[in-house]
């Protein structure tokens, strides 16, 4: 009997020990934090505090090692160089961009004989815009003398609107489209 309560006490002195060698090495491996409540004008405010002691855990690696305060006081200084550059008196020269004028187009009435003279002004001058009944008869007398006339000279979508107008006459109106440049 004495035997077994030597073997229990032994058993538990080791019990004891090993716990402590647990809570110690525990205690050495896990991040040390600060948490309590701040008082600030008598309001309790919530914190987490870091002990200098802490070196790579908890609180530590939510931190990155890189310090962004540095990034943002330089944008803050550049931002400030180019609003001291945009004071100047001087005019601000923006880029002149080139723009390449877009071509335009003859529309040339085809001369034919077989053409009513008072159904070609009448549907040149609703299809073409910018035409009156004088100009419409003068187009018409030069094209039945020379084979061809200019009516205008428009951009290639406005032109070709015209010449389809023109063929879906009913008689049909013959008309081409030449570029101005050539």
């Amino acid at each position: 009997r004495h035997a077994s309560k030597m073997i229990s006490k032994s058993i538990f002195s080791i019990f004891a020990v090993l716990l402590l060698l647990a809570v110690h090495f525990t205690a050495s491996f896990s991040p040390v934090c600060t948490f309590g409540v701040r008082r600030s004008n008598n309001i309790g405010v919530l914190f987490a505090g870091q002990r200098d002691s802490d070196s790579g855990g908890g609180a530590a690696i939510a931190k990155p090692a890189i310090k962004t305060a540095q990034k943002v006081e330089t944008k803050q200084k550049e931002k400030v160089k180019q609003r001291q550059q945009a004071k100047t008196h001087d005019p601000i020269s923006r880029r002149d961009e080139e723009f390449e004028e877009a071509p335009m187009f003859k529309l040339m009435l085809l001369g034919d004989d077989s053409y009513d003279p008072a159904h070609v002004v009448e549907r040149m001058c609703a299809v073409v815009e910018d035409m009156d009944e004088d100009q419409a008869a003068t187009v018409l007398q030069q094209a039945n003398q020379e084979g061809k006339a200019m009516c205008g000279k428009y951009p290639f979508e406005v032109a070709e609107l015209y010449k389809e107008q023109l063929i879906r006459s009913d008689p049909m109106i013959f008309s081409d489209l030449e570029e101005e440049n050539k």
